[in-house]
């Protein structure tokens, strides 16, 4: 910092057409005086300019040559910085006064990287080492930009503690523009949140935009004060997106209100994007926001006329709708009619009620969402719908989700007589109420009602079980025949071990079985740790004849003696579509990656880990024995096994198509066939299946019994070539595979949203 000397002498230093008395105090460079133009030639990658007056007339002009570094310009002086010329700076450039920074109508702000103007200040060393900067102070200094401030290449920040307002241009197109106000301002470098993140409250300072801003991504934020997006322009607020960021708007006043009052755009590259809107209070009248989704959180919700009508006006227009209640309850009083296919999601940390005078209708593609207790809290949070639910013209969905103790009124509903089932969903009525289940002690409930249908409210951790967790359908003779929906969320640490047969057990995994019209969906199994003896295991059933759908498990499962064991399913006759497993699998039987025996369908799946046994023992990567239908399909699973092994399965009596294997398959010194892809096929393995050569140290795809042709065997290098795996393999946009770069074998393109 600055000696007390050079303090004095700075406040009686009269206000300049360019800035004065600058001192280099970090870093070093030199500064020039050209006329009307000063010009500072930086000579580190960062430096530290202490200035008494940091002001630049109309027709006078600031240079910063500081390459793609940064420089930090704080003002010691008692002048507030008016900038009415130019300012132009090759990298980033940080204007520090805590009397204020003004960018005047004719000024100009033109930078390669990072601008940021603040009334509060940072630390020296902090902004010398890099990385994230919190920014302090009582300055009470706003910072108004009424001209033109440009980012190539980076940022724009504007901070201060009062006022942030912009009513002239802000353009960031590879970067973000954002404006905070707030006592403490936190500037990290993140791509899914907004840079900056106001940390203390008590300024009540306000944020306003009355300009345009246009950026990839744009954050308006005020702690306990008031964010105003106004209207007035044509495109006040532009979030357009790069391809590593999302287009992107956030509307954050915490403790304050948000007002929403003018056009607010949100586009990607490809795609729509989002607007997060946040407040204790929200103003929404002549709101327009043009954006794939639209998030508003509140602490309640009473939805009446001014806000239905702001919320019809988006969604009529294509823009998905989500309402977050974080306190409370979300009421909707009014009626809502629209078209199209922008769906309407309300969570409540309470509960959510369709008022008796309301009417939720939507003629084309919409989904409903009706979900209470949304923080999984076991709070008796319900749904109510006292009025009309009319999805008779839609062939959207609509699920409502409350609490085990909470209130389920589904009152008058009208369903669409021509819906369809969407294909592997499980879905079964267009209609659907689900219990949340939020706790282990509710997922052990499952076992009392196993015709319900479920969803997780949040992760669920199983380690209080110990090793001693009981699958949820013990005992029983059908099984699991309801519905689980895991929402993406995790049961983890589910232990089982049992040292001897149990009887009464039909099975181990999170479920004996799975029946016939049960359906497991949208769940990951973490960290298991299954051991039994005599008995099939698999991580998620021991049998299942019914639907299985995007679940993932990862862990170990061990049978020591008869087995079959699995990643996922011991035993399937089934549907296992897009779920995948990355499991330790070992027994005395048969193991395998994804599925122990196979009688059903395995399609759009995966496994990794590894499968194997001891002297008796078989094990395919994918599956041990498949007399079903694999489809489109892989295993990287190492496979280590005495009795037979192959790379995708042990044995097969079924189909095989589109599918691959590229992990090891051990060869020990014994007599036993083994294969690439199988170690004996007595079915049908089409011409499309193929396996690597150099991964599996495998020479031939079939060990005995019909043959695959040796050009099925490719290469390393080949593997992650799209055009070695031929015509019926789709590469293209919205193809079912994917080649990432810098990999070595394609991977199921629905892995991608994983």
């Amino acid at each position: 910092m600055l000696g007390a000397g050079l303090a004095v002498a700075c406040n009686v230093w009269a206000a300049a057409p360019l800035p004065s008395g600058g001192k280099f105090v970090a870093g070093a460079g030199a500064i020039t005086f050209t006329g009307a133009r000063l010009t500072v030639t930086q000579s580190t990658s960062r430096a530290v300019i202490d200035w008494c007056s940091f002001s630049i007339d109309k027709d006078h002009a600031v240079m910063i040559q500081n390459g793609s570094g940064a420089t930090l310009s704080r003002v010691t002086g008692a002048e507030q910085s008016v900038l009415r010329g130019s300012l132009s700076a090759t990298g980033s450039f940080y204007l520090i006064n805590p009397q204020g920074v003004l960018v005047g109508p004719s000024g100009v702000v033109t930078t390669g990287g990072r601008f940021v103007a603040s009334a509060l200040d940072i630390s020296n060393d902090a902004f010398m080492a890099g990385g994230p900067l919190t920014f302090t102070g009582s300055g009470t200094g706003v910072v108004l930009n009424l001209g033109k401030i440009t980012s190539t290449g980076g940022d724009v920040f504007l901070i201060a503690r009062k006022l942030v307002e912009n009513d002239g241009t802000i353009s960031a197109p590879s970067g973000s523009a954002e404006l905070a106000a707030g006592d403490q301002v936190l500037v990290r470098g993140t791509t899914g949140l907004p840079q900056t993140f106001v940390q203390s409250t008590g300024s009540r300072g306000d944020v306003v935009d009355k300009g345009t801003i246009a950026a990839a991504q744009i954050a308006l934020q005020a702690a306990d004060g008031k964010v105003y997006a106004l209207a007035g322009n044509t495109n006040a607020l532009r979030a357009t997106g790069t391809a590593t960021r999302d287009g992107h708007v956030w509307l954050i006043a915490n403790d304050g209100t948000a007002h929403v009052h003018g056009r607010i755009e949100a586009t990607n590259p490809v795609g729509g994007g989002t607007v997060d809107t946040k407040g204790a209070a929200l103003h929404l009248d002549n709101a327009d926001v043009h954006a794939a989704n639209w998030n508003l959180n509140a602490p309640v919700f009473n939805v009446g006329p001014l806000t239905t009508a702001a919320l019809l006006s988006q969604s009529g227009q294509g823009t998905s709708l989500t309402l977050v209640a974080s306190r409370g309850d979300i009421v909707m009083e009014q009626t809502m009619r629209w078209a199209g296919n922008a769906s309407l999601t309300l969570n409540a940390a309470g509960s959510v009620t369709v008022g008796p005078m309301a009417t939720l209708a939507n003629s084309g593609t919409a989904n409903l969402l009706l979900r209470a207790d949304m923080g999984g809290q076991n709070n008796g949070g319900g749904v109510a719908n006292l009025g009309t639910i009319d999805w008779s013209k839609s062939s959207g969905l609509v699920s409502s989700y409350h609490d085990g103790n909470g209130l389920d009124v589904a009152g008058y509903t009208k369903s669409n007589a021509t819906w369809t089932v969407p294909a592997y969903s499980g879905i079964r009525s267009q209609f659907t109420d689900y219990v949340l289940v939020d706790s282990l002690d509710d997922l052990n409930k499952i076992s009392q009602r196993l015709g319900g249908t479920y969803a997780l409210g949040r992760d669920i951790d199983a380690s209080p079980a110990a090793n001693n967790f009981q699958p949820i359908d013990t005992g029983t003779a059908n099984g699991f025949i309801g519905q689980l929906d895991g929402l993406g969320h995790t049961i983890a640490n589910v232990g089982i071990f049992s040292e001897d047969d149990v009887t009464d057990r039909s099975g181990a995994g999170l479920f004996s079985t799975i029946g016939n019209t049960g359906v497991v969906r949208n769940l990951k199994l973490a960290n298991e740790r299954i051991t039994v003896y005599f008995v099939p295991a698999g991580g998620l059933a021991a049998r299942s004849s019914g639907l299985v759908s995007n679940v993932y498990a990862d862990g170990i499962v061990m049978d020591v003696a008869s087995g079959p064991s699995a990643g996922l399913i011991g035993t399937n006759s089934g549907v296992i579509y897009r779920a995948g497993s990355n499991v330790a699998v070992s027994g005395s039987g048969g193991s395998g990656g994804l599925v122990g025996n196979n009688s059903g369908t395995i399609l759009q799946s995966f496994a990794t880990g590894s499968a194997g046994g001891g002297s008796h023992s078989s094990a395919g990567g994918l599956a041990a024995s498949n007399s079903g239908l694999i489809r489109q399909s892989y295993s990287t699973a190492s496979v280590s096994a005495f009795s037979g092994q192959g790379g995708l399965v042990d044995s097969n009596s079924g189909t095989i198509e589109q599918s691959f294997a590229s992990g090891p398959v051990n060869t020990f010194p014994l007599p036993f066939y083994r294969g690439g892809i199988a170690e004996y096929n007595a079915g049908k393995i089409a011409a499309d299946v193929f396996w690597d050569r150099d991964k599996s140290g495998q020479s031939s795809g079939v060990g005995m019994g019909t043959s695959v042709s040796t050009a099925n065997g490719l290469t390393t290098g080949q593997m992650s070539v799209a055009a070695s795996f031929g015509p019926t393999w789709d590469f293209g946009a919205g193809g079912t595979w994917v080649i990432l770069p810098n990999t070595t074998h394609p991977i199921l393109r629905w892995q991608l949203q994983q």
